[in-house]
Formats: C-alpha cells, structure tokens, sequence
C-alpha cells in the first residue's frame, strides 16, 4: 500500500480538519501538517494543536504551490465560486488530493442516494458546490459527498438540548448522516490508499432513518420532552431533505469498518464524552 506523504496541507481548518489534526497527532507515524485559515486571531489556536497555520485571508497560488507539491491536499472550504480555482492549480503537483463535499448536490432528489445517482443540476443552488468538485477534479482530487456530520460538541444532540430544534412536519423524512470520528477515518484512509476505483463517492454511517426516529431515541436518552413539530417550510433547507445515502462502496473499496455504524452508536459516545466534560468542570 502506498506511504502517505510526510506532509499533509488541509485547505480550511474547521471541525474536520481539527479532527483529522487529531487523528494525525494519535497516530504511530505523526506527520508534518499545514492548516490555512482566512482568520489572524486563530493562529494561536493552531498553534497550540501543533500544527504549522496559515494565514490565508485572500487565496494565493504562489504560496500554496510550494508546499502542496508531493504533500495529501485536503480540501474543506465552502466554495466560494473563486478560492477553488485559484487555489486547484497550485495543487497540481500534490501527491493526493481529496475534496470534501457535501449530499446537499442531490437537492430536491428523494429516496436512496447512491454512487450512481446524479446530482440536482437542475437546482441552483447546487451549482456552486458542483463547480467546485469539477474544478478539484481537474487535479486528480477524489470528492466525498458527505451528509451533516455530528460530534460530542456539534449535532442534533446539541440542539435538542438548547431547544433550538424543531421537527420538520412530524419528522417523517429520512435522513443519513455521519460520525466525525468515522468522516476524517475515511479521508484518511482515503489518503493511504492514494488510488481508488472512481473519483467520487458518498459517504455516511450504515443507517439513514427517519427524523423521528433519532430525534424521539434522543429525547428518551436525555430524558427531554419531544421538540415542537412544525411545517417544513418553517425549518432550515437543510433539514427538508428526504434522502438515504447508501455508502456502502467507499467502505468496501477501502476494506474498513465504521467505528460508529449508526447513530445509537454515535451518539452515545456523544452523551459519553459530554458528561465527562461536565464531570471535570465540577
């Protein structure tokens, strides 16, 4: 199997690439790793996770060329129809690239999402997102179409607690998502296995379910009452989808298992991991 390269650059630096930074730092052969961000007051904060920031608040190609070239690029920036053809030529020397999308492609598209289902193309609100992979294609990058990713300090946990959440017309809908511990295992992996058999997969945990289903689970877990259900019109886009994301073939390819299959799993170390917060901040 191919040797990753003793550098890995994350174009953006949000929760993925904090836990990927995390990963990296836990592992038997920790690398050398560059995290651009646009923002000056976060340098110290990268600092501290021992990694080499970037100061980035306008895309420049000359000074990402150099360190991309023979480096694993991992893209996570929301597209911006400019930064992603700037900065997708000055990568064309890295050793891999990945690019992290998003299942909010297929739109308005209902049912189960595959490999071999095409995107919305119809929907304009799509087309920013799908540019963004084309250009990054361009340079050999492999595209992961992710759904909402949730973790001990983000997800719908989270909001049920704050009381922020309200179930989208009954909560009827399916909907997938992923742990972030499992979304940076994949890049990951992704990255070791440098070639794959096509350039873009969806990504996702083993069970899509209703909205219902987990928000209800959630709720008997943090002994909660049931959130307020109103019309879908009233809820963020974002949770009017009706889709289950079937990932099954990324995982295959890589010859890996999810460390959280499905949300009773992932959740649960979510509870976990917060009551232990709670716990030391007594």
């Amino acid at each position: 199997m191919p040797t990753p390269s003793s550098h890995l650059l994350l174009l953006g630096c949000g929760q993925l690439a904090k836990e990927l930074i995390r990963q990296e730092k836990d592992s038997d052969k920790p690398r050398r790793i560059t995290a651009t961000t646009r923002n000056p007051l976060r340098i110290f904060e990268l600092v501290e996770l021992g990694i080499e920031p970037l100061i980035l608040p306008l895309p420049h190609a000359e000074i990402i060329e150099p360190l991309a070239a023979g480096s694993d690029v991992v893209v996570t920036f929301p597209p911006d129809e400019h930064t992603d053809s700037v900065l997708s030529p000055a990568c064309a020397a890295a050793r891999t690239i990945t690019y992290i999308s998003s299942t909010s492609v297929y739109g308005k598209k209902m049912g189960t999402i595959d490999d071999t289902t095409p995107a919305d193309i119809p929907n304009e609100s799509c087309r920013p997102r799908l540019e963004a992979e084309s250009i990054w294609r361009e340079y050999g990058a492999v595209v992961l179409r992710a759904p909402g990713f949730y973790s001990p300090g983000n997800g719908l946990h989270k909001r049920l607690k704050d009381g922020t959440y309200k179930l989208p017309d009954g909560g009827t809908n399916t909907s997938s998502r992923i742990h972030l511990t499992d979304l940076a295992r994949i890049i990951l992996h992704v990255i070791e296995r440098e070639q794959l058999e096509d350039t873009t997969y969806v990504v996702g945990d083993k069970y899509p379910c209703t909205q219902l289903e987990i928000v209800t689970w959630l709720c008997e877990q943090m002994q909660l009452p049931m959130p307020q259900s109103v019309p879908m019109e009233e809820v963020n886009p974002t949770l009017r989808g009706n889709r289950a994301i079937q990932a099954n073939r990324i995982l295959e390819e890589l010859n890996m298992e999810l460390s959280y299959p499905n949300y009773k799993d992932g959740y649960l170390q979510c509870l976990s991991a917060a009551q232990l917060d709670l716990q030391d901040n007594d």
